[in-house]
């Protein structure tokens, strides 16, 4: 059950009790005065002469009074001076016809049950206790006051009764009192929690929606970087290739064909392995290398092709135990790699290339070493994931999959890439 829920059903047990009270106050005096007079003809045999008459003047008188007080109760306050005079001229009442007929303690008996919505709270016993001696009176079965030594003595004993039950109704009255306040309170604060939590639950409606939003954009944008990456690292390292094969071609065309022909068969080549790899890469599908290779063995394949389009020795290096690599994290370290082979190749001028791959317990290592010309840090343009996938671009792959691309270089003294991924292993 919620707040919501808690606050309703607390608030209908509230609702109807006052209800019922309501329709007591309201009706009840009617009804108990109606039922002693009833009572009181037919036992108004042991009445004398004097008491009759009494009753006959003194009912109508209360009837008056009740009807007025059920015509201005709705318009006053609880506890107001109209309130304390309809309390007083009742009980005055209810005294007197008392004293003339004892059946007329079923009207004063009210007494016990309004005296907390008439009286202020200072007033409150002293109207239960003129209320006990009224029904302790009527009890002792002489009225008041009492006849004889018999009657005062069992006038006292009904009385101490009386008012010790009417001081135990009210201090149970106060208890039940502070709890209803209590319980209002909390029926207040649950219905104030449960329009903070409506309006919580609004606003976080307002921002998952934003932020289902966001992260399609998120999404749409990591996609085009993602795809921008791959046609860098595929497609236009492939044109480069042919290119430059291309360009071998047309200055031996006519003096070495068969060597000619040797070009021209690597940049066909090139050209069928950067369309396959478009294609893949559309899809989001793991490179062809690794398709029948694991990642040193693609990694072995990649160098070694290098080595040869570009007239460079290339080695490459495994150390530690070769463990199965996860798909992405093997194809990210594949782009790296391939990646600062291009950039060897363009910029560096090399004339000898190393890889080494680590397998360091839970981290994966890549190394990528040139002795060529190197280059000044500080004079590259920031990566800003819009072109320039250099060193920008390795780094960002990188941190895609939790890892880290770090470049030590200087002007005439090489160049060193390394890649520090974790070592997330392949589950099939």
């Amino acid at each position: 059950m919620n707040a919501g829920d808690m606050a309703e059903a607390g608030a209908t047990g509230a609702t109807t009790a006052a209800q019922w009270w309501e329709r007591f106050f309201r009706y009840g005096p009617y009804g108990l005065l109606g039922l002693s007079t009833a009572v009181s003809a037919v036992s108004a045999s042991a009445m004398s002469r004097s008491d009759v008459y009494a009753v006959a003047a003194l009912v109508p008188v209360a009837l008056v009074l009740q009807f007025w007080w059920g015509r201005v109760r709705r318009s006053v306050p609880a506890q107001s001076r109209a309130a304390q005079f309809y309390f007083v001229a009742r009980t005055l009442l209810a005294a007197v016809l008392t004293s003339c007929n004892p059946f007329f303690s079923m009207f004063a008996v009210l007494g016990y049950f309004d005296v907390g919505r008439l009286l202020p709270q200072r007033a409150i016993r002293a109207g239960l206790l003129v209320t006990a001696v009224i029904m302790a009176g009527a009890q002792s079965g002489s009225g008041l006051p009492p006849a004889d030594l018999m009657n005062w003595i069992a006038f006292g004993v009904l009385f101490a009764l009386h008012a010790t039950l009417t001081m135990v109704f009210a201090q149970i009255g106060d208890r039940e009192a502070e709890q209803t306040r209590a319980q209002v309170d909390t029926i207040a604060e649950l219905e104030s929690a449960n329009a903070r939590l409506e309006q919580a639950m609004a606003e976080n409606a307002g921002l998952h929606a934003q932020l289902l939003v966001q992260a399609r954009e998120a999404g749409v944008a990591d996609e085009r970087r993602r795809l921008a990456a791959e046609i860098h690292d595929t497609l236009a390292q492939g044109l480069t290739g042919i290119i430059a094969q291309l360009q071998v071609v047309t200055s031996i065309a006519d003096t070495d064909p068969a060597l000619a022909r040797q070009h021209l068969d690597r940049a066909a080549a090139l050209a069928r392995h950067s369309l396959g790899e478009a294609r893949r890469s559309v899809h989001d599908l793991v490179p062809a290398a690794l398709e029948h290779d694991d990642l040193p063995g693609a990694l072995k394949k990649t160098v070694t092709g290098w080595g040869e389009r570009h007239g460079v020795r290339a080695e490459f290096t495994v150390t530690g135990t070769v463990e199965p690599v996860h798909d992405e994290i093997a194809a990210t370290l594949l782009r790296i790699a391939e990646e600062a082979l291009a950039n060897a190749g363009r910029h560096a001028g090399a004339s000898r290339v190393g890889i080494t791959l680590s397998f360091m317990g839970d981290e994966l290592t890549l190394d990528v070493r040139d002795d060529g010309c190197g280059f000044d840090p500080a004079a590259l343009p920031p990566y800003s994931g819009a072109g320039g996938f250099g060193l920008g671009g390795m780094r960002a792959r990188a941190e895609r999959i939790a890892g880290t691309v770090e470049v030590e270089t200087e002007p005439g003294r090489g160049t060193a890439v390394c890649a520090r991924v974790p070592l997330v292993q392949d589950s099939r």
